[in-house]
């Protein structure tokens, strides 16, 4: 009995380590726009994000404090309570809004067919403009186009609003990001965006275990980098186009169930097994570490949850 115990601690000790090198090895590091695209085009190609996560690639909103709620309806909520925060909910029918790192279109949608807004979504991803294409109805006014944020394709002054959510990791020089959002707004126009961020280090530098966790979290997700809430704001408020100080907020606690429920999904829906099969099955367990990474550093505050509203300024 104790000889079949220790070859079975062994077996699962050698299972477990070959997993973590494949983890490891298999890792898909930022190298350029065109990594980020491929990452998101193949995800979007086996449908297996948007089975699990629907149509918001992006956390939800579960109430402050956090209360249980269903996964894809806190994604929508979560949409609403940005426009509720960045005030979107007091501007007309027909406003101009660009959304920054779409996805697939679901807030899109939200601030079209909800709020009655024009929206123009753009993403690096062909796949995912050709997903939100096929699920936008008619009559809901919003279009899709791939366009790279860090060197956007409109004129200066072209949008009353700029929405972007989880887009900002992806985004190797942040200044620039920070400008590009700022230059395409109109005068007086209104940026609203959340992001994924890391604590602010330059007073208390990351410890060993923090460096670790955010190696991880940047490599897995093809993420170069993340800010910090304070970081960004100073970038947004040094393009010199912002009127005054940039609103900031930490939604960390209300988005925290996000990490969990994510989790459950493949386990309250074995649905998808049938549908994906075992690749589909193992490419899924693949991300459950990371998952349990982004949960850990949330939690306890290596990560935040940023919000940031910013006004352009009128010229003259």
């Amino acid at each position: 009995m104790g000889s079949l115990f220790a070859l079975t601690l062994l077996a699962t000790l050698a299972i477990a380590a070959i997993g973590l090198v494949l983890y490891l090895v298999t890792a898909r590091r930022y190298q350029s726009g065109d990594s980020v695209a491929r990452s998101y085009d193949e995800w979007t190609e086996d449908g297996i994000l948007e089975f699990y996560w629907g149509e918001h690639i992006h956390l939800g909103h579960y109430g402050s404090p956090p209360q249980r709620k269903d996964f894809l309806k806190a994604k929508s909520d979560f949409v609403h309570e940005m426009v509720r925060w960045g005030g979107l909910d007091r501007l007309p029918r027909g406003t101009t809004v660009l959304d920054v790192g779409c996805g697939i279109g679901g807030s899109s949608r939200i601030l079209a067919h909800d709020y009655g807004f024009k929206v123009t979504g753009i993403t690096i991803s062909p796949q995912q403009v050709k997903r939100a294409q096929e699920l936008t109805p008619p009559g809901v006014d919003a279009t899709f186009l791939v366009d790279d944020a860090m060197a956007l394709s409109f004129p200066d002054a072209s949008f009353d609003v700029v929405w972007s959510v989880e887009a900002g990791p992806h985004m190797p020089d942040k200044a620039i990001f920070a400008k590009e959002l700022m230059r395409v707004l109109k005068p007086g126009g209104v940026l609203v965006l959340a992001d994924w961020n890391q604590r602010d280090d330059r007073r208390v530098p990351l410890s060993l275990w923090e460096r670790t966790v955010m190696r991880q979290l940047l490599d897995q997700w093809a993420h170069p980098e993340f800010s910090s809430i304070e970081g960004f704001s100073e970038l947004l408020e040094a393009t010199g186009l912002t009127e005054g100080r940039v609103t900031t907020a930490d939604w960390s606690k209300e988005t925290l169930p996000s990490w969990p429920d994510s989790i459950w999904q493949g386990i309250a829906r074995p649905a998808g097994l049938v549908k994906f099969g075992i690749p589909g099955f193992i490419k899924s367990l693949r991300e459950v570490p990371t998952i349990l990474l982004m949960w850990l550093a949330f939690g306890v505050g290596l990560c935040r949850f940023g919000m940031f509203r910013a006004i352009r300024k009128n010229r003259a």
